[in-house]
């Protein structure tokens, strides 16, 4: 096992093992964690627009201002779905096996290239995240009796969220080719900076909200 994974896997408990502790302990710690992801997320979103614009020549005030208020609805769409502890944790588990199945089936079969702005990105990886998505969807209804009707909309989710997911992770890395930059900073060890490891949970989550406000 290599030095980069062994940091890349203890970042990734460390990681989790505060979330769930903020998640589950109370509100003003999970509001409190989602505030500092959101600001540490902006700055190093911002770096790069800095660096874009500065290439360009062009002002960044309006990307600014936009992924700004973004991250103000994600704070607060987590926040929300946050109430209900099992909610949160399932989204979070979508995400985060959407994105080991992606990495864990990439790096197996290789393959096709997905797309030019993300080259590291595959077909084999697209549909490892799907697939793998699917493996808290699959525990949640060995465990926990669920509705026919909701199994089959709930399979419709997982997907749909795995496909959001994956979307952040490709708009995040175009902004990084076109900053020609590796990571969006140097914060988590083996990762890079925080938004390379949330970039997919901060477009997901409020995708969740809205999914949550119009069909449940």
């Amino acid at each position: 096992m290599s030095q980069n994974l062994i940091r890349r896997v203890f970042t990734s408990l460390l990681l989790l093992s505060i979330l769930l502790i903020s998640l589950f302990l109370n509100n003003y710690s999970w509001l409190f964690l989602l505030i500092i992801a959101s600001v540490i997320s902006f700055f190093e979103f911002n770096k790069l627009v800095i660096i874009i614009c500065k290439k360009k020549k062009s002002s960044n005030f309006l990307l600014n201002v936009i992924s700004f208020f973004y991250l103000i609805f994600f704070t607060y769409s987590a926040f929300y779905l946050g109430k209900i502890e099992e909610v949160m944790l399932y989204v979070l588990l979508v995400c985060i096996f959407s994105d080991i199945g992606g990495y864990a089936i990439g790096k197996l079969l290789g393959g096709r290239k997905l797309i030019k702005i993300s080259p590291n990105k595959t077909i084999s990886g697209c549909i490892g995240s799907f697939l793998f998505s699917l493996i808290p969807y699959i525990i949640l209804i060995l465990i926990k009796e669920i509705p026919e009707k909701k199994i089959y909309s709930l399979f419709f989710t997982t997907l749909f969220l795995s496909f959001i997911c994956q979307a952040g992770d490709l708009f995040i890395s175009y902004f990084k080719r076109k900053a020609k930059v590796k990571d969006t900073g140097t914060i988590l060890p083996g990762h890079g900076g925080l938004l390379d490891r949330i970039d997919g949970i901060i477009f997901a989550v409020p995708g969740a909200y809205i999914l949550d406000q119009i069909f449940f």
